[in-house]
């Protein structure tokens, strides 16, 4: 059976890194990675090739940047010619990036089978550009692998066929599950003269809050305040250009409590993540990885795609409010044992950790048309 992974941002290449090997060590699947160069930068693509120990795509379509509009078609048209002479039986998508709407439309318009690996997520936010992608994705996908139940439940809302519709847990925590051996080996406390719990991880790559010269005043004026922790601030490039812009970096610079350090790779972020007091950000990936590993979220949106990690108390919507921010860390601080506490017996509603085996068991025994 010949198979398509569509990659093209960094948590893509996290999330598909099981289910790739697995593939690959499968007789009965000829699996072909195509990477869309969404994320063209190093840091922020070729890294994670080589950390998960993954084969190199068998074609990059380097789209590079652009507007969303820009980025979609260029994917599409590029990706077209390409599919067309691969002849897949079906191309895979996962997450809700631009590749992976542009990779869905293309493959459906050719009358290919679409298997969306993380379907079903919802935040209900059609500001967000990954909402948008999301929907679309798994309206013209032919197979929907959900992580959770309340994800399953969404599809059947929204009228999808339930015959779709397979439950198998979420791909990120089968990678969690096996990198983090290696991730607890890495020596980016040492490296960075950090003490366990004594520090807060800050990310946001969001446009909304990026781009969004108030959005990115009130976040940095909230870590300004929060000097009683170390803020360690791995800085996406378009994050560090828009502190630059708005002459933000500079404050942050001056201060002795933040450390602004260049993106770095998934096993230091994992280890970064995990002995972390706390953990402030906008991304989805994160607020999962965060519960996963019993570490408080403080999420930088209004809303989420991962509700349940909010139900379950291990994440808290702050939006970019700065005395929220400011106030739920400090509260987060100060109950700091009850909470590590109450998030070791918190249920995993995320699935077993075997995700990946059973999302391929299933295209297995897709009927080739």
């Amino acid at each position: 059976m010949k198979v398509t992974l569509i990659l093209g941002a960094r948590p893509q290449i996290i999330k598909s890194a099981p289910f790739i090997h697995l593939a690959s060590k499968d007789k009965q699947i000829s699996l072909s990675i195509i990477h869309t160069g969404q994320h063209y930068d190093y840091e922020m693509t070729k890294i994670f090739f080589k950390e998960l120990n993954l084969p190199e795509p068998a074609a990059n379509l380097n789209v590079g940047s652009g507007t969303h509009a820009q980025q979609t078609a260029k994917i599409m048209l590029r990706l077209e010619k390409l599919l067309q002479k691969q002849k897949p039986d079906m191309v895979i998508v996962p997450g809700d990036t631009n590749s992976t709407l542009a990779g869905a439309l293309t493959a459906v318009k050719l009358h290919i089978p679409v298997a969306h690996i993380e379907a079903g997520a919802r935040s209900y936010d059609m500001h967000m550009p990954e909402e948008i992608n999301r929907r679309l994705t798994d309206h013209c996908s032919t197979l929907l692998f959900t992580p959770t139940e309340n994800c399953t439940q969404n599809l059947l809302k929204e009228g999808i066929d339930k015959t779709k519709i397979h439950q198998t847990g979420d791909t990120m925590y089968d990678v969690l599950l096996q990198q983090l051996p290696k991730a607890e080996k890495t020596q980016i406390l040492e490296q960075l003269g950090l003490t366990p719990k004594t520090y807060a991880l800050l990310t946001t790559h969001r446009p909304e809050n990026v781009d969004n010269p108030e959005n990115l005043k009130n976040i940095t004026e909230a870590i300004l305040r929060l000097n009683q922790l170390t803020i360690i601030f791995p800085a996406h490039p378009r994050t560090q250009k828009q502190l630059q812009k708005t002459k933000l970096y500079k404050k942050l610079e001056k201060q002795d409590h933040i450390k602004i350090i260049k993106p770095i790779g998934y096993h230091e972020t994992v280890k970064l993540i995990k002995n972390a007091a706390l953990i402030l950000t906008d991304s989805g990936g994160m607020q999962k990885e965060a519960f996963w590993l019993k570490t408080p979220c403080v999420t930088l949106r209004e809303k989420t795609e991962w509700p349940e990690t909010v139900k379950l108390g291990a994440n808290h919507l702050v939006g970019v409010n700065k005395q929220k921010i400011i106030e739920t860390t400090g509260e987060i601080l100060e109950k700091g044992d009850k909470i590590t506490e109450k998030l070791k017996n918190t249920p995993n509603p995320f699935g077993d950790g075997e995700a990946s085996r059973k999302i391929l068991g299933v295209i297995k025994s897709f009927p080739k048309e």
